[in-house]
């Protein structure tokens, strides 16, 4: 099936790039769904998607995880209003969990934009994690891109908060903002040690509630344990308590974002981290790629699955053989 609209991807990137909505959401369209031919340079899909990595990276992409229920949309959707107020524009790309009847994503662009909908330096997308469990994947990436390419000061990805994406944001973004609900207490310690360490900022949301303080208090004794916030060797890990309700620590919120990307210009670790993000799009450029290589080689998989179940052959060797062809097959 062509790729949407991906005949005129000339076009469509300057149109976008004007701050035509209706092209930036083709584009977004096309990212999600462009699948093998984001692999192909000699197809319009493909030229599009590499002019549109080309053109990103003025962007401060910033990453919102944390476990389910922390209120994780209505603190991006509170930090987007305020970025607003400084006078900088604010792209959104929610990862959200799947219809199980659609595949779609369950709460969609429309209930997710509220009261920003009708404001043109602000734009969310919604993607389904259609199931994925193994981290950011690059419909995702590639949509960072897009918003990054059509010019916005500050792209957030709010992941869903299960899975190995609370660990690929790391290597995702430049700005990881770890956020977690009231009434954790003692459950700091037993959070995962690789979500308490990739936090450049700690927020403690639903402020309003009587047990934000001590959770607070416990993530800043976490982080005098040196148990948290170990990315930036120069950067002091704030414990910031907001409310999504009142309003309450998101201008303190905003502020420590655009302090933290300071932070990364001054100290040249910003170098450090584009190199992350560019290491995680070619790991997972080139997964891709594979997975497609193995999808058109399932009768030489069948054989070798035959080969293994009857101990004909081991493994590695199998595994060797299928990637030769891989490789051999490959773009």
């Amino acid at each position: 099936m062509a790729s949407p609209k991906a005949d005129a991807a000339p076009d469509l990137l300057a149109a976008a790039q004007a701050g035509d909505r209706r092209a930036i959401a083709k584009l977004l369209s096309l990212a999600e769904t462009a699948g093998n031919a984001v692999f192909r340079p000699d197809e319009a899909a493909g030229d599009l998607m590499a002019r549109v990595y080309q053109a990103a990276g003025a962007a401060h992409v910033v990453g919102v995880t944390g476990p389910p229920g922390a209120g994780k949309s209505s603190l991006v959707n509170a930090l987007a209003k305020d970025l607003r107020k400084r006078g900088l524009t604010a792209g959104v790309i929610a990862i959200d969990p799947s219809s199980p009847f659609s595949g779609g994503a369950i709460l969609g662009d429309r209930v997710r934009m509220g009261d920003l909908g009708g404001d043109p330096g602000v734009f969310i997308r919604s993607l389904a994690t259609q199931g994925a469990m193994g981290g950011l994947a690059r419909p995702a990436l590639d949509s960072v891109d897009v918003l990054d390419a059509c010019g916005f000061d500050v792209v957030v990805i709010e992941t869903v908060g299960v899975g190995q994406d609370e660990v690929d944001v790391a290597a995702a973004a430049h700005t990881v903002i770890v956020a977690s609900p009231p009434g954790l207490g003692d459950g700091i310690q037993a959070m995962k040690a690789g979500l308490l360490e990739i936090a450049d900022i700690h927020v403690v949301t639903k402020a309003d509630r009587a047990d934000a303080d001590r959770t607070a208090a416990d993530l800043a004794g976490a982080q005098d344990m040196g148990l948290t916030g170990k990315r930036g060797r120069g950067w002091s890990v704030p414990v910031i308590a907001t409310s999504a309700n009142d309003g309450t620590g998101i201008a303190a919120l905003a502020q420590a974002v655009l302090d933290h990307g300071a932070y990364l210009a001054a100290s040249g670790e910003d170098r450090e981290r584009r190199r992350r993000i560019a290491r995680l799009r070619l790991e997972t450029a080139a997964l891709d790629l594979m997975r497609r290589e193995f999808k058109r080689l399932a009768p030489d998989m069948a054989q070798l699955i035959d080969d293994l179940a009857e101990r004909r052959d081991d493994p590695r060797a199998a595994a060797r053989a299928l990637i030769g062809k891989a490789l051999k097959g490959g773009a």
